[in-house]
């Protein structure tokens, strides 16, 4: 299973460097021709990021899942991107994680990027 990935401010970065997965960054514009798992993060008040609303528009056919950073500190807008993407391309959210996460977050992800997989294929 492809992973894709934004990341604004490198929390994305590091949490997938964490997960010892291979990542592409959707900011070099990759083309999917297999299954994936988005993680991105959230932007502003609760919005998708315009470059992962952009590069989705093309890309959505293949996506299994998405998981997303936040910042507990927004409330209700914590991590609320991964529930928009999720809700709006039919996939499971799979993951909210803060900031780049910790250890329990990289197992979860880890663990249900394998289900995934596994259901996938």
């Amino acid at each position: 299973m492809k992973v894709y990935y934004a990341s604004m401010t490198g929390n994305v970065r590091r949490f997938l460097s964490k997960t010892c997965v291979e990542a592409l960054d959707i900011s070099e514009r990759p083309k999917p021709n297999e299954p994936f798992v988005l993680v991105t993060y959230t932007f502003g008040f609760g919005d998708i990021p315009a470059e992962v609303d952009a590069w989705l528009t093309h890309n959505y056919k293949l996506l299994r899942g998405v998981a997303v950073s936040g910042n507990r500190n927004w409330g209700d807008n914590y991590g609320i991107a991964g529930d928009k993407i999720s809700r709006g391309y039919g996939v499971p959210l799979i993951l909210k994680f803060e900031q780049a996460g910790n250890s329990e977050d990289v197992r979860l992800f880890k663990e249900r990027l394998a289900i995934i997989c596994a259901t996938t294929n």
